[in-house]
């Protein structure tokens, strides 16, 4: 078996490998006694499936510095609280200079819910009330109190009292919402052993007491102590449901905000608009498509052929890629990918010109293949790697000013101009050597269109 042969098996199972891939709701393959289950989906951009998009700023005075830590930090757990209200992990967020932070949620229908669940700073503090009667505690629950921690305030004109926090939600190591024994959603937690010590010692110390649970100084829930918790494992009750249970544990579950965020602007796009974006995304392309395989199929005869069937093959690699990395696609991510199709047969139209010329001038055909592809490929490789430069400026500037849709653009042109160099350069080549080289060639006017 020659190399060629070899090639052409290999392209083979790349084909159907790519479009085992690319079908939907595939039910997996099985070969033998191996068994692959596919479970690769498209992740597509809120302006094709709808969402909201949020812009997110620090919410402190101008002159006040905001490190790059904290920002990375708030990111880290913006992030995760997204993807943990979401269930997948398909929400985009990203830094938008040194105060903002965007978040894009596809395909969520609350956004109310969604910002004020990624928004609020998610500080809890374990608050000792220092009362045993319930007379006192009952009037503060779901109100604002001032409490010691991380300092006393500095300013209190009112005389308003100030309590005593007692821990603070850092030391959670697991957090859940549940139902209780009687059917009453509540937030399980467990303390590290820190945490658990310090509850251990406090609870031991004021049995019959009220101890306030504090979410951003509001008090959410204030539970009497009837036993010592000596084990650092201890509920949050009050009046939830199980929307709101969950809210909390998601909050407290990726820790609190190390700044305050506020929502500087926010847009919904309904799912209807993404729909019919998607559908006319994709008549675009394939037209585009169609376009381009008419084209290469009348102008560059037998080649253009072959070139077409590499385009398929192409086509098919791509957009199994963007399921696998996973891309996120979004409009200016199509837009990027039909881009690519052109680019993809550019290779393909300088590599068949020199072929022309090379038969025009007496070479025989096979020694024309590799005459056309060694003279074309420095043209080849500095267009495509002029793309791919700036391909890399274009994903910087997304990533550092928060426009994902550039981002999402730079990356499928990307992906798609690195495949269309391997089938240029594999697929076209060794599909023109097996069909051609056995096939005398008597009327280059015909078949080549010289």
């Amino acid at each position: 078996m020659n190399k060629k042969t070899i090639k052409l098996i290999a392209i083979i199972i790349l084909a159907l490998v790519a479009i085992w891939i690319d079908i939907p709701n595939s039910q997996g393959l099985q070969l033998g006694k191996f068994t692959i289950n596919q479970n690769i989906t498209t992740h597509l951009g809120l302006d094709l499936v709808g969402g909201v998009q949020a812009l997110l700023e620090a919410d402190l005075p101008p002159e006040t510095p905001v490190s790059t830590e904290a920002m990375d930090t708030a990111l880290t757990i913006i992030e995760s609280r997204a993807n943990g209200l979401l269930g997948v992990g398909e929400a985009l967020v990203q830094s938008a200079g040194d105060r903002r932070i965007v978040v894009e949620l596809p395909g969520e229908t609350d956004p109310e819910a969604a910002l004020r669940v990624l928004g609020e700073t998610g500080q809890l503090e374990f608050v000792a009330l220092d009362t045993t009667d319930v007379n006192q505690v009952a009037p503060l629950i779901n109100t604002n109190i001032l409490t010691d921690y991380p300092t006393p305030p500095q300013d209190n004109p009112t005389g308003q009292r100030v309590y005593h926090t007692v821990m603070t939600g850092e030391h959670l190591s697991n957090v859940g919402a549940q139902r209780s024994q009687v059917g009453e959603y509540e937030v399980a937690f467990q303390l590290d052993t820190v945490g658990a010590q310090a509850f251990r010692d406090y609870t031991s110390n004021n049995v019959g007491g009220y101890l306030a649970i504090v979410l951003d100084k509001t008090v959410i829930s204030a539970p009497r102590i009837s036993v010592a918790i000596v084990d650092g494992k201890a509920m949050i009750s009050g009046n939830f449901t199980l929307e709101s249970a969950n809210d909390l544990a998601i909050k407290l579950r990726y820790g609190s905000l190390p700044i305050p965020l506020k929502v500087l602007q926010s847009r919904t796009i309904g799912p209807s608009l993404g729909q019919d974006s998607l559908q006319k995304s994709l008549v675009a392309g394939l037209i585009g498509f169609g376009l381009v395989v008419t084209f290469m199929l009348a102008y560059y005869r037998l080649p253009g052929l072959l070139a077409d069937i590499a385009l398929i093959l192409y086509a098919a690699v791509t957009f199994a890629l963007f399921k696998i990395i996973p891309v996120t696609l979004t409009l200016p991510g199509i837009a990027g990918f039909v881009l690519s199709i052109g680019v993809a047969v550019d290779a393909n139209i300088l590599i068949f010109e020199r072929l022309k010329e090379e038969l025009k001038a007496g070479a025989r055909l096979h020694k024309a293949i590799d005459l056309a592809w060694d003279r074309a490929w420095p043209s080849i490789r500095d267009s495509n790697l002029s793309t791919l430069i700036t391909c890399a400026i274009l994903f910087w500037f997304g990533s550092t000013y928060g426009a994902s849709m550039i981002k999402g653009f730079a990356v499928t042109l990307a992906v798609g101009v690195g495949v269309s160099l391997f089938t240029a350069i594999n697929v076209t080549r060794t599909l023109l050597h097996l069909w051609l080289d056995n096939i005398q060639v008597s009327d280059h006017k015909r078949w080549f269109g010289v």
